[in-house]
C-alpha cells in the first residue's frame, strides 16, 4: 500500500470555519477544485456524450410503448398466457420482440431473453404459474463483470389483486416504468458503455415482487457483482390526486438501516452511527449529483426509506441480497389511477389509463435514470474495502481500501461531512493510493472514499468501516 502525507488539521479545521462563516457547502481541502452545483456540492456535471444520450430520449416513443401495453386489456400475472391479443404472455411476446428490435444495431453487444420459472401456491398465487422476465443485457467493453440493473414490472391489476379477467390497463403502474426501461434499451443499444448495463421488464411484482425475486436470486446464485438496482414503478405522471402538478421532481426511495444487515454488521453501524450511510444512501446520492442539472431538467427528491408506507417494490429483493437498490416513483401519486377497476363515478373516471399519463414527465425521469446508469457503468466501480484503521486512539484518521482492477482508473478522493450533514460536503484528492491519513478526527465526521477514473468521472462513495 502507499502512504501519503496527511492533511493539515489545521488546514482542515480552517476551511470548515471558512465554509461556516460563509454558509457555504462544498469547499474543499486538500489539492482538488471546488465543484458546487446542482445535484449537491460534489455535483459530476454530464459530458458531452451523455448529454447526446439523453437528447434522444423520445417521450413521443414512451407514449406510443406505454398505449400499446394499456392495450392488451389485463396483464394480470394469473392472466392468459396463450392468448395473442390479450393478457400477460401477449404482451410478454411484445415486449420481447420489441426489445430484440432495439438490440439489433449493437453489433451483438446486447442480448435479449425469456427468464422464466414456474411459480408454486402462495397467498396470490392459486394454482402454479409461470412468471417470465424480459431481460436485456448491454455487456460491458471494459468492466463487463460489473452489472447495473433497471426495470419496471409489466403485470398490472385491478380492484381486486385477485381479478385476472377485468381490465386492467395499468397505464402509470406500471407501463410507465417499462417504457421508460424500453426505451433506455433502444438509446443505449448503440452505445460502448464500460461496464454492463441490464434492462428488465419483470413480471409478478403485483402477486409479491416475484418476478424481481427470481432474477435477484439468478445474480446471487451466480455471484455477480450488481453494483446498483434501480426500479421504475409509477412513473408516468406529475399530477397529484388534488390536481396539483410536480412535472420536475421525481422521488427516489432508498433505505437506511440494510434490509441485509446482520446482527454484527448492526452492532457497528450502531457504534459508529452509520444509519445514513448504507450503500443504498450512498447510490442515491451519486444519482442526485450526476441528474440533477440542465440535461434531465429534474430534482431528485431522495426520500429517506425503503418503500412508501403499505407498499413494496422490485427493488426490495435486491436489498435482501445485500445489492445497492433504490425505488424511482411520481412525486405525489393519484390513488384513482393505479390498482383500480375502470369505472366512472358521479362523473368521475376511475382506473389506471394513458390518459393520466404525462409522457414528457415519464421522458424526463428517462433521463434522470440514462444519467445514473450511463454514470455508473463508464465510471470506476465503487472501492471495495474501505476501512478507518482505529487499533490507536489519536486525533488523525487512516482510512485504507483496495485498489480497483479498471483499465482507466485514475485514482481516489476522500469524502467527509459533518455528522449532521445529510451529504458529502468536502474532498480531498489522495491520487493513485489504497492509504490516506488526514488530520481530523474520526470521532466527529463521517468519511468515505471514492474512486476517480481518467476522464473525471468518479464512483459512487464507500462508506469505511472500523478495523483494528
Amino acid at each position: 500500500m502507499s502512504q501519503q502525507t496527511g492533511t493539515s488539521r489545521r488546514t482542515v479545521l480552517t476551511a470548515v470555519a471558512a465554509a461556516t462563516t460563509a454558509g457555504a457547502v462544498g469547499l474543499q481541502t486538500g489539492t482538488a477544485a471546488a465543484r458546487d452545483g446542482a445535484g449537491g456540492p460534489l455535483a459530476q456535471q454530464p459530458p458531452r456524450e451523455l448529454r447526446a444520450i439523453l437528447r434522444e430520449i423520445d417521450h413521443r416513443r414512451i407514449e406510443a410503448t406505454v398505449r400499446r401495453l394499456a392495450a392488451f386489456g389485463t396483464r394480470h400475472t394469473l392472466s392468459a398466457q396463450d392468448d395473442p391479443v390479450r393478457g400477460i404472455g401477449a404482451a410478454r411476446d411484445w415486449i420481447l420482440a420489441e426489445m430484440r428490435r432495439h438490440a439489433r444495431p449493437s453489433g451483438g453487444r446486447m442480448s435479449v431473453e425469456l427468464q422464466s420459472y414456474v411459480q408454486e401456491p402462495g397467498p396470490r398465487v392459486p394454482t402454479p404459474t409461470r412468471i417470465t422476465n424480459v431481460v436485456a443485457t448491454l455487456r460491458g467493453a471494459a468492466s463487463p463483470d460489473r452489472l447495473y440493473v433497471v426495470s419496471g414490472h409489466y403485470d398490472s391489476r385491478a380492484s381486486d389483486v385477485m381479478d385476472f379477467t377485468s381490465d386492467a390497463p395499468g397505464a402509470d403502474d406500471d407501463a410507465s416504468g417499462v417504457a421508460l426501461v424500453m426505451e433506455l434499451a433502444r438509446v443505449m443499444a448503440t452505445r460502448r458503455i464500460g461496464a454492463t448495463l441490464v434492462f428488465a421488464a419483470v413480471a409478478g411484482e403485483e402477486q409479491g415482487l416475484l418476478g424481481a425475486a427470481h432474477m435477484a436470486e439468478q445474480f446471487k446464485q451466480r455471484k455477480a457483482d450488481v453494483q446498483a438496482m434501480f426500479t421504475n414503478d409509477i412513473v408516468g405522471s406529475s399530477t397529484a390526486d388534488d390536481g396539483t402538478r410536480d412535472p420536475r421532481t421525481i422521488r427516489l426511495f432508498a433505505e437506511g438501516v440494510p434490509t441485509s444487515e446482520t446482527p454484527e454488521e448492526a452492532a457497528v453501524r450502531r457504534s459508529v452511527g452509520g444509519e445514513n450511510d448504507s450503500p443504498a444512501r450512498q447510490l442515491a446520492r451519486f444519482v442526485a449529483n450526476v441528474a440533477e442539472n440542465d440535461a434531465t431538467g429534474m430534482r431528485v427528491r431522495v426520500v429517506y426509506r425503503r418503500d412508501r408506507y403499505l407498499r413494496g417494490g422490485d427493488h426490495i429483493p435486491f436489498l435482501e441480497r445485500a445489492y445497492p437498490a433504490a425505488r424511482f416513483t411520481e412525486p405525489a401519486e393519484d390513488f384513482a389511477h393505479q390498482h383500480q377497476d375502470v369505472r366512472v363515478v358521479d362523473g368521475k373516471q376511475y382506473g389506471d389509463l394513458p390518459e393520466f399519463c404525462d409522457f414528457p414527465f415519464v421522458a424526463r425521469v428517462a433521463r434522470v435514470n440514462a444519467a445514473a446508469l450511463w454514470s455508473l457503468a463508464q465510471a470506476p466501480g465503487t472501492p471495495r474495502g474501505a476501512k478507518i484503521l482505529t487499533a490507536a486512539l489519536t486525533n488523525e484518521t487512516e482510512l485504507v481500501w483496495e485498489r480497483g482492477t479498471e483499465a482507466d482508473l485514475a485514482g481516489y478522493e476522500i469524502v467527509w461531512r459533518e455528522t449532521t450533514d445529510t451529504d458529502w460536503t468536502h474532498v480531498i484528492d489522495v491520487g493513485d493510493a489504497t492509504r490516506h491519513t488526514v488530520d481530523l478526527s474520526k470521532d466527529n465526521v463521517f468519511f468515505g472514499v471514492r474512486a476517480v477514473g481518467r476522464s473525471g468521472l468518479r464512483s459512487p462513495v464507500a462508506f469505511p468501516a472500523p478495523q483494528r
